[in-house]
């Protein structure tokens, strides 16, 4: 971030390069003692907060723990402590002379358009995909036929994964997947692309997927698998996919976190626009 401005005849309260307003900063971050919560946990929050709304950005510096302490007048334990939360959450590093810096997610911005799984998706963007497999099981469930319009004993693949980028969690994604219009799913072991062992393994063709996006809040599961401290703005995505038959194949919903996942859209016209 950019040097804080002061007048030459008001010296700043402290050194603090990193601040576009130090006063402002500091503010932000002074704890409210009449509340329960830890002093170090409301630090650790705040910076958090800055942070995933795009307040402080990658490479933006900090002050240093003696800075801090004496500017909010804690201990420097207490500050200490609120940035070793912070390095194991790997939201901060420390780089000798260089002192305390953030690292922000990468905001990611893919465009909607083409039918395509997360892994190649992020590829496209650069990014190296993974995922983490949370939950495999086949079950009946009647909500879940009543989307697909199926009887309510009809067993479906129900995939819970966290799929990450470079290493990054961006996405805890839910996916059930009808069983009777693909039986070779129930020996899928879920490695590589779904949409490409439809086709090859089931063969299926894909034509089209009908997706929405919402805004919600980040429930406990999702803030645990993405760091948060708190319920978070993320992305909701809900998706229809269906085969060249008509049937529907899959219904998955991807909850997005909001702090580095931007979706972007190229909208055309078909005349000149005045």
């Amino acid at each position: 971030m950019k040097n804080a401005s002061t007048k030459k005849s008001t010296p700043a309260p402290f050194n603090l390069d990193a601040v576009n307003d130090s006063t402002a900063f500091i503010r932000r971050l002074r704890p409210d003692h009449r509340i329960s919560e830890p002093v170090y946990r409301q630090l650790q929050r705040q910076i958090i907060q800055m942070i995933q709304k795009g307040e402080l950005g990658d490479g933006d510096s900090l002050p240093s723990e003696r800075t801090l302490a004496e500017a909010l007048n804690l201990s420097r334990t207490t500050v200490r402590r609120c940035y070793d939360e912070l390095r194991s959450q790997d939201y901060i590093s420390t780089h000798g002379r260089a002192g305390v810096m953030v690292k922000a997610p990468p905001r990611i911005n893919p465009e909607i358009g083409r039918l395509k799984g997360f892994s190649e998706e992020m590829r496209e963007l650069g990014l190296e995909p993974s995922t983490q497999l949370i939950e495999r099981k086949i079950v009946p469930d009647r909500t879940i036929a009543s989307f697909f319009n199926r009887p309510s004993n009809t067993r479906f693949l129900k995939l819970v994964r966290l799929r990450l980028a470079d290493g990054l969690p961006m996405t805890r994604e839910v996916a059930w997947y009808d069983l009777t219009v693909a039986p070779a799913l129930a020996k899928w072991d879920v490695e590589g692309s779904v949409y490409n062992y439809l086709q090859e393994q089931c063969c299926l063709t894909l034509s089209d997927a009908e997706q929405s996006m919402e805004a919600a809040m980040s429930n406990e599961e999702e803030m645990r698998v993405f760091g948060f401290t708190e319920p978070t703005p993320c992305l909701l995505l809900k998706r229809k996919t269906y085969a060249t038959t008509g049937q529907m194949v899959e219904y998955a919903e991807g909850t997005f976190r909001g702090d580095s996942y931007t979706y972007r859209i190229t909208l055309r016209s078909g005349r000149p626009v005045s």
